[in-house]
């Protein structure tokens, strides 16, 4: 026990034998996990940023001027189901990854899908949308990951739950627009004059919004690395 819980002082010797804990993950994290009643406009960028680099940001920062958001958050994922755990850094250092490159108040790093106690897509934004009852989320993800939606754990109830921002990724576009997320949504695609008006929209609804792309990817910067 520390000199705080018992009032007592400890002998040097137990003192200097202690190892020094790591920070909790979620240590300085902005987001309350019982929720609040913020009326906001909130993008929610979920992944396992294992790194995060600047083309996270790019599509952050993008998402928040198109669709006019209060907020983006950097959801770090406490683990993909889908990606092997086969050189997944520490929760503590992808969320330091984020930290690094975030600048202003409108991006916002956060463990919020640990301290929920969520790990699929799915229930992650109902429980958000329960906690958070008066925010307008937008799920945003690049065009590679639309392709893959139809893999995600109830995948049709995550596009029945919120409006999604899809946005475009280098030799991925082509393929997430005729994909069979995009074919069992095709009568709900948002046309790109009202861009502006997704987070407002009742889903299913989703857009795809154009603009520059940026081809890096954490894998690239892992495997530069070693």
């Amino acid at each position: 026990m520390s000199d705080i819980v018992t009032g007592q002082r400890l002998p040097d010797s137990a003192r200097t034998r202690q190892e020094p804990q790591a920070p909790a993950p979620h240590s300085g994290d902005p987001l309350p996990a019982r929720g609040d009643n913020r009326r906001l406009r909130i993008g929610l960028l979920g992944g396992s940023f294992n790194p995060a680099h600047p083309g996270h940001i790019l599509i952050a920062s993008r998402a928040a001027r198109a669709l006019s958001l209060d907020q983006v958050w950097l959801m770090v994922s406490p683990g993909n189901p889908l990606k092997p755990r086969h050189g997944m850094a520490p929760l503590t250092q992808r969320l330091a990854s984020v930290r690094r490159l975030v600048r202003g108040r409108t991006l916002i790093p956060t463990t919020i899908e640990t301290r929920l106690g969520t790990r699929y897509t799915v229930d992650t934004i109902r429980t958000l949308k329960t906690r958070f009852p008066n925010a307008r989320f937008v799920w945003i993800m690049g065009a590679d990951v639309f392709t893959q939606l139809p893999r995600w754990r109830r995948w049709k109830d995550v596009i029945r739950t919120v409006p999604i921002a899809v946005m475009p990724r280098p030799g991925s576009n082509a393929a997430a627009l005729r994909g069979q997320a995009a074919s069992f949504l095709r009568h709900y695609r948002l046309p790109t004059g009202k861009i502006r008006q997704l987070p407002e929209k009742t889903p299913p609804v989703w857009a795809f919004l154009p603009g520059p792309q940026n081809g890096i990817s954490s894998t690239a910067l892992r495997n530069a690395e070693q």
